[in-house]
């Protein structure tokens, strides 16, 4: 199975101002491509190029973890945008987070908390475990949920790529623009 760059529901330019044209065309159109690439290469003739991307995250390491869960995290990510989608939770996911956290607000500087404070490079998620229960967690690097038995539902990526040339070394000012963007029907529908 050859992985492909997956096209996306919305125009590159239109995230503006949360996320420019120009880091799109990086981020999306060469970061992601390179770790598809390289994915690709990398399970050429091995039992992982048959497989699911999903499958390939938790049963791999090395390299082909490191591209498959970029490949995933970063899919995952971009997927989660839209110019003109619903801007809150509703329904059980807001249940879910006001049950957790008291209110969204609560919630989302929790969140943004965790996706400024991680050391270094990688996500900041949203999953919930095999109960239903929402849990916030940092990944260094390629670090992914699915790892651990999760399913995400929302993430943010810190790897300055993600926000350097809109933002520099600004993290704060890039994760307090996302909420702008995130399209809250996509992650109810991953809750759900």
């Amino acid at each position: 199975m050859k992985f492909k760059l997956p096209e996306l529901p919305y125009a590159q330019g239109s995230l503006e101002p949360a996320i420019s044209r120009q880091t799109m065309e990086f981020h999306y159109g060469k970061h992601l491509q390179t770790y598809i690439d390289n994915l690709n290469k990398l399970i050429e003739g091995t039992p992982f190029a048959e497989m699911p991307l999903e499958q390939i995250v938790k049963q791999s390491d090395g390299g082909i973890f490191n591209n498959a869960a970029q490949t995933f995290n970063h899919t995952f990510y971009f997927e989660t945008f839209s110019p003109n989608g619903q801007r809150h939770p509703e329904g059980k996911l807001a249940k879910a987070i006001e049950k957790k956290w008291g209110n969204f607000e609560a919630f989302r500087e929790e969140f943004s908390a965790a996706a400024v404070s991680l050391f270094g490079s990688g996500w900041s998620w949203l999953s919930k475990n095999a109960d239903g229960e929402l849990t916030i967690t940092k990944e260094s690097n390629a670090g992914c949920p699915l790892t651990s038995g999760l399913v995400p539902l929302l993430t943010i990526d810190v790897w300055e790529h993600a926000y350097y040339l809109d933002c520099q070394n600004r993290r704060a000012e890039y994760v307090k623009k996302l909420w702008d963007i995130i399209d809250w029907s996509i992650v109810e529908k991953r809750f759900e």
